[in-house]
């Protein structure tokens, strides 16, 4: 093991060296086993990794990405996953002692890396107003002083609470039950700044704004198409599905606009032949967009698709309205305006259309890089449009697939955790507990910050999560929260929305996904869904971090308990000493999930209904699957500007920083790096490795994100990419993307201006 870092990144330690060209392989396996060495020790590492993902074990607290349902492998993780349990499971510890000798601005002034890397949080901590430290305090203290706050509010409408996805479904029925008794709706989440768009786009479409695949499917389909996604860093796991799906025949188009290893080749690290020798080629089709231009790309397969009748007729006549708009508003369509919005040839496009055309089962995957833009609604409708098309709806292969990112990120959402929940559930809710829920819909993450920088919103709960860090306009939502009389952070580990701290603060520390979770009732367990609907029990076998650790569960009810009484309706008591009564609560409301208890124990656990894929059943408004009308856009930067994205480094998830290798793009050592391509250098008169401010424009002013190092890179021109949270200070909160309010995180106008 090795002991918590004593300083900070160096960043003029950066190392540039050349992109890789295939993913995983040998140096998959090493650094999984490096960073478990580092962290837990080797009888620590073999006992936590060998339960990950097992039927009998835990979840992993990373990626959504499904398990299988047959045989797992031993190794039934990959890399990241890896890294995520060694983060959890660490045997670093932060306690008292480290709160007494580092003071709030001391712990402002650090990365996130440096906080992340100090350890397990092992005792509630709380900052008085008007001092410079964190002290500890008792869970009832603690407890008595959130009520307190709370009660003191002029309107249940001034808290906001927010949740991360790695919160159990469990954990997260409790929390919205929580809020709504308190009377708000103000239940803002990471999905607010990933997947909202999908969820708005695949609502309007197909009715229900969950993906329609299984992980079966993906080894049945004759076409994959992978847009906006890095499946090599972001979902690891997801390049084994993809690998057998090209042994069995499939084709797989990438499109981004950078180059990446996983979806180029693939070294499967299970599979010895694989591993030292070539590895699996992946991508058929490399599709090097531009920013924002997939709206475009899908405008013209559908409209090449219609040029040769390539349309599934029955489908379209049984289950589709509004086709023959959307068919007559592609007639119309712009080919040099496609061109200049995509930056592909035409033949390229031509040649991707005719995949779709000549495949029975097509699959189209898509993250944040369709998800964070202006026009990312009516992008991910046009995906539908060409699904919808080819009839690829409700049958084996084929169908829509956002993927997406934290471990349960969908089940918060279907356990209630939205601001905007439908009358139908708050109906169950009022008739499982006889008391009334609010029925006016509340902030959302971005409306969250403006409440909080207008005074509107005066105490902030968090669970889970690194909601400074996450969002965007660092500035203005740090503001925000030290506006606030309280912040509250339930969290595993120290991340930067500690150091954010409100007038007074509280750390509360959980178990995580890897511990056991022992109450009066004995040993419970929690549930999660994947990205694919499934729902599974997690179990932690682990010792807690320390004595004073209490669940997400425990701490919920021990709030509420607080705020509202022993006499409350709700019976928190009897919650928190017996999980089972919380998902006979869940069975009663939750649609598609009566039974639940039995159905979660289960070697697999059930499946959540999906009526389009079920049955070719939509409840839209229309009663059938919707072709929408979008029209062309895409994102363009003046001259001598480029357009920014935001990413991840191989060597992150989310906002949890566990190392500073970037391999597959050669950075090693450091993150304040700008990748741009040489042609642009060149005509902006800028050098590879120069130092530059990044600072974006828009209509409210400018902001900044000083010092990056230029590192010269196969991107598409006119575009660049940097590492959040680095770059997050560049995203406008007001930029956000129409009908979901998701930050334009993918397409932000900056110029690069050198340092002095």
């Amino acid at each position: 093991m090795s002991k918590a870092p004593r300083e900070d990144i160096d960043e003029s330690a950066i190392e540039v060296g050349h992109p890789k060209e295939w993913a995983v392989g040998i140096p998959g396996v090493m650094v999984s086993l490096k960073r478990g060495m580092e962290q837990m020790g080797p009888v620590r590492t073999v006992r936590t990794l060998r339960l990950l993902n097992q039927t009998q074990g835990y979840d992993c607290p990373g990626c959504a990405w499904p398990d299988p349902l047959g045989h797992r492998k031993p190794a039934e993780f990959c890399e990241n996953g890896a890294k995520a349990v060694a983060e959890e499971a660490t045997k670093r510890r932060v306690e008292r002692d480290f709160f007494a000798t580092h003071s709030l601005e001391e712990l402002d002034s650090k990365t996130d890396y440096w906080l992340g890397q100090q350890g397990r949080l092992t005792e509630p901590m709380v900052r008085r107003e008007g001092t410079s430290h964190y002290e500890p305090i008792s869970w009832e203290d603690a407890f008595a002083l959130v009520a307190e706050k709370l009660q003191a509010l002029d309107s249940p409408d001034q808290a906001a609470f927010y949740t991360s996805g790695r919160t159990s479904n469990e954990a997260a029925f409790l929390y919205q039950l929580m809020v709504r008794a308190f009377g708000t709706n103000n239940l803002p989440d990471c999905s607010n700044m990933c997947h909202e768009s999908s969820g708005a786009a695949l609502s309007e479409t197909i009715g229900i704004g969950k993906g329609s695949v299984t992980l079966e499917d993906i080894g049945k389909a004759d076409l994959i198409v992978v847009v906006g996604q890095n499946p090599g860093t972001n979902h690891p796991r997801m390049l084994s599905a993809l690998e057998e799906a090209k042994e069995g025949g499939a084709k797989i188009i990438a499109v981004n606009p950078l180059p990446e290893a996983g979806l180029m080749r693939f070294k499967n690290p299970q599979r010895p032949l694989k591993v030292f020798g070539e590895g699996t080629s992946l991508a058929d089709e490399f599709c090097q967009i531009r920013l924002g231009g997939d709206l475009a790309l899908f405008a013209a397969i559908g409209q090449l698709l219609l040029e040769a009748d390539a349309v599934d007729h029955e489908f379209v006549e049984q289950y589709g309205h509004g086709f023959a708009e959307y068919a007559e508003h592609l007639r119309g369509l712009d080919w040099a305006a496609v061109e200049r919005a995509t930056g592909l040839e035409l033949d390229q496009i031509r040649r991707v259309a005719d995949l779709f055309a000549r495949s029975e089962r097509t699959i189209v995957c898509w993250a944040m890089g369709l998800t964070q833009h202006k026009h990312a609604v009516p992008t991910i409708r046009e995906v539908m449009n060409v699904l919808l098309m080819r009839g690829m709806m409700g049958k084996p292969g084929a169908g829509a697939c956002p993927v997406r990112g934290h471990s349960n990120v969908q089940g918060d959402r279907t356990m209630g955790v939205w601001e905007k929940m439908p009358d139908a559930f708050l109906d169950a809710l009022e008739k499982r507990f006889e008391m009334p829920m609010p029925r006016e819909h509340g902030f959302d993450t971005v409306d969250a910050i403006r409440a909080m920088n207008a005074g509107d919103v005066r105490v902030f709960f968090g669970v889970g999560g690194n909601f400074v860090a996450a969002t965007p306009d660092t500035e203005a939502t740090e503001k925000g929260l030290r506006d606030c009389d309280l912040t509250v952070q339930v969290s595993t580990k120290l991340n930067r929305s500690h150091a954010v701290a409100g007038r007074t603060a509280l750390i509360l520390p959980t178990l995580g996904r890897t511990e056991r979770d022992r109450q009066e009732g004995g040993d419970q367990f929690v549930t999660v869904e994947d990205s694919m609907s499934m729902v599974h029990a997690s179990r932690g076998r682990l010792a807690p971090a320390s004595e004073q650790l209490r669940s997400e569960v425990a701490i919920v009810c021990g709030v509420a308990r607080a705020l509202f009484g022993a006499q409350h309706p709700i019976p928190w008591q009897r919650f928190e000493q017996d999980y089972d009564a919380i998902r006979d609560a869940i069975a009663a409301v939750v649609p598609g999930c009566a039974d639940y208890n039995r159905r979660v124990r289960t070697k697999n656990g059930f499946v959540l209904p999906h009526p389009p894929r079920d049955s070719r059943e939509f409840p839209t408004a229309t009663g059938k699957a919707n072709f929408t009308v979008n029209e062309f856009e895409a994102p363009s930067a003046p001259k001598g500007r480029l357009l920014l994205q935001t990413m991840r480094s191989h060597d992150q998830y989310n906002t949890t920083i566990y190392g500073l290798s970037d391999r597959y793009r050669g950075i090693e050592n450091g993150r304040r790096v700008v990748f741009v391509n040489e042609k642009d250098l060149a005509e902006l008169g800028l050098s590879n490795g120069e130092i530059v401010d990044l600072v974006s424009e828009w209509a409210d002013g400018e902001r900044r994100a000083e010092r990056f190092r230029i590192v010269d890179y196969p991107t598409t021109e006119g575009c660049a990419a940097a590492y959040f949270p680095e770059a997050n200070p560049l995203v406008p909160l007001e930029s956000t993307a129409a009908a979901s309010n998701t930050p334009t995180s993918k397409s932000i106008v900056v110029r690069l201006e050198p340092r002095n």
